[in-house]
């Protein structure tokens, strides 16, 4: 059985440095065996993949490409506090879509993260789950996903 960072490179996904935070707060926090990320946008390179609201300048599966961005950072943040993912299991997904008002989709976007995590932690990625849509996020960033990860 290969480890979640050789499923990110069989993926050919290679995880980013932490992103640094926008504001007055850090990437991620350990308490006991849990691991808290912060929001974490669809960042590359410290720059904003694309920006607008789901529904109307960016399309649903443009979101969805932009929740695994999310979920890759997420990842690198929980890998920075811990420093293998060997022993984590995800526990919990909170996405958030700035959303059109007539857009509804918001699960299927947040899927994009949740897939990924699948994909790398195997059953240890299977988690529970919020995908909210919202009116604007952090630089109109269209998604942003937070997870709370168990170190075993």
């Amino acid at each position: 059985m290969s480890t979640p960072e050789e499923r990110l490179a069989e993926l050919g996904h290679e995880l980013p440095g932490v992103a640094k935070p926008l504001a007055a707060y850090v990437p991620a926090v350990a308490q006991g065996s849990l691991v808290y990320t912060s929001g974490q946008l669809p960042l590359v390179d410290g720059e904003l993949a694309v920006r607008g609201k789901v529904g109307a300048e960016v399309t649903p599966e443009q979101a969805y490409d932009l929740a695994k961005i999310c979920a890759l950072n997420a990842i690198a943040a929980v890998r920075a506090q811990v420093g293998s993912l060997e022993n984590v299991r995800i526990v919990k997904v909170v996405g958030f879509v700035a959303s059109d008002p007539s857009f509804t989709g918001q699960p299927k976007v947040i899927n994009g993260a949740s897939e990924l995590l699948g994909d790398v932690f195997g059953q240890d990625g299977l988690h529970a789950r919020s995908a909210v849509g919202v009116t604007v996020l952090p630089m109109d960033a269209p998604v942003e996903v937070e997870l709370i990860a168990e170190v075993r």
